[in-house]
């Protein structure tokens, strides 16, 4: 499923930093970089939010 086809694709790229949604290559780097150790807090703090604000 690709959320830019959805009928809220315009409302919901206006919440977003770009205006647009994240493409494959950042959104990998991201991952990885929550993944690593060098991001242990940060990753748990992200995670935590995350599900918070997406129920």
């Amino acid at each position: 499923m690709n959320p830019a086809d959805s009928d809220f694709a315009a409302e919901q790229t206006k919440m977003t930093a770009l205006d647009r949604y994240g493409q494959g290559d950042e959104v990998a780097g991201m991952v990885s970089y929550l993944a690593s150790s060098e991001a242990a807090y940060e990753a748990r703090a992200k995670v935590c939010q995350f599900i918070l604000y997406t129920r």
